[in-house]
């Protein structure tokens, strides 16, 4: 007798066609909440799926599917995020981008097109006990478009009890899960530090506040939030990404100066205590050197926390698809930022990777998806789905 075959090979016969759906996208990358191809291309598939509803402009320009099962039960949200990013492309590839300026550097032209493979078996078989909403989010690279989704009644709309996410991983071993209990991505926060001193003559130091050398030593001083400040054990980063002043010419200290910079990390005390701790060392600092700094502080995505029940729903799902060596189920926390932590927080559940294998990092000009990883990817959310809502309970 023949072995049975795995969920990823169930998908092998179909992974070409997905992987031109893909291709497709890639090639036509839109950003943000300015998605008119992209989502037309989602909800044209999903109608021709025969989901049994096709719901679009949530959020703005979201989609969702909902699919029902063979027998009633609770509903469950499976998402993939859709735009792309303002990169030149230097991938080399086929079906490298057509929009200069744009391409899709983080891989949701992937995360969509996995997605709606899996929506098109769940559609075909419905071998649950329940409803499946397929949430395809614009907007998450900086626009918050998960809380754009939620604040429009997602999570109300659809009965959605438990939502789910994944993002492949460049560097992990190529179809492997990795995940991780409660914190899994960072907070993110922005800050913009305004250095106010006196102008003058480069060769009249003293009758002058210079803002470049007060920027320069808050700059350093930042330096020393995270190594003395916050615990050793909690992850944190307090970054500065930029300083300029004012004016051009070589003998003129200039009146102003600017900082910019970001802070990240995996809990809400460490997040305030970093908001605080800048706010102080920026002003006290300057206050030394006779400036004044102000510090506009701008909250972004907040921490994307796993829930234990949804995360053990995930972890077996992973398992059946590619083995309990394939399953990381304690892997690292990464200090980027992920808007799906809103729906997280409107909803438990749980957000997972999949290992892409050896490719250029998120967000580099060489960076594209790796298509190998699509059969696993769709039985991801097959299993997943079959193990949340089984159809004998």
């Amino acid at each position: 007798m023949p072995a049975r075959r795995s969920l990823a090979e169930e998908f092998a016969s179909e992974a070409q066609e997905i992987a031109a759906w893909r291709r497709e996208l890639h090639m036509n990358p839109e950003l943000g909440y300015d998605l008119p191809r992209t989502a037309a291309f989602v909800a044209d598939k999903l109608r021709a799926f025969g989901c049994d509803e096709v719901v679009e402009g949530i959020g703005r320009s979201g989609v969702v599917g909902l699919i029902r099962g063979a027998a009633p039960g609770p509903s469950m949200g499976l998402r993939a995020d859709m735009d792309a990013l303002p990169i030149l492309e230097a991938s080399g590839a086929p079906w490298a981008s057509r929009a200069a300026g744009r391409m899709h550097a983080c891989g949701h032209d992937g995360h969509t097109a996995m997605l709606l493979g899996a929506a098109r078996r769940l559609a075909r078989e419905r071998d649950f006990a329940g409803r499946v909403a397929v949430i395809f989010q614009p907007a998450e690279e900086g626009g918050a478009g998960a809380l754009a989704m939620v604040r429009d009644g997602l999570m109300e709309r659809f009965e959605i009890a438990q939502v789910f996410g994944m993002h492949n991983l460049p560097g992990a071993p190529e179809g492997a899960f990795l995940m991780r209990p409660g914190p899994i991505m960072a907070a993110s926060d922005q800050f913009d530090i305004a250095v106010e001193g006196r102008g003058g003559h480069a060769a009249l130091p003293h009758a002058c506040v210079d803002p470049v050398l007060t920027a320069a030593h808050v700059a350093v001083a930042l330096q020393g939030v995270v190594s003395r400040a916050v615990d050793p054990l909690e992850p944190a980063v307090v970054s500065v990404t930029g300083i300029a002043a004012e004016g051009e010419a070589y003998n003129v200290i200039p009146a102003r100066a600017r900082l910019r910079g970001t802070a990240r990390s995996l809990s809400e005390p460490v997040r305030a205590l970093l908001e605080a701790r800048v706010h102080e060392v920026a002003r006290n600092v300057a206050a030394a050197y006779g400036a004044e700094a102000r510090v506009d502080w701008t909250r972004g995505y907040p921490v994307t926390v796993n829930a234990p029940a949804p995360l053990a729903l995930a972890a077996r799902a992973a398992r059946d698809v590619a083995g309990a060596a394939m399953v990381d189920e304690a892997a690292p926390p990464l200090m980027g930022a992920e808007d799906f932590a809103y729906m997280l927080e409107a909803r438990p559940g749980a957000f997972i990777f999949i290992g892409a294998g050896d490719s250029a990092p998120l967000h580099n000009p060489a960076y594209d998806f790796n298509d190998r990883i699509i059969p696993a990817g769709c039985a991801y959310w097959l299993a997943l789905t079959r193990r949340a809502l089984p159809p004998h309970g």
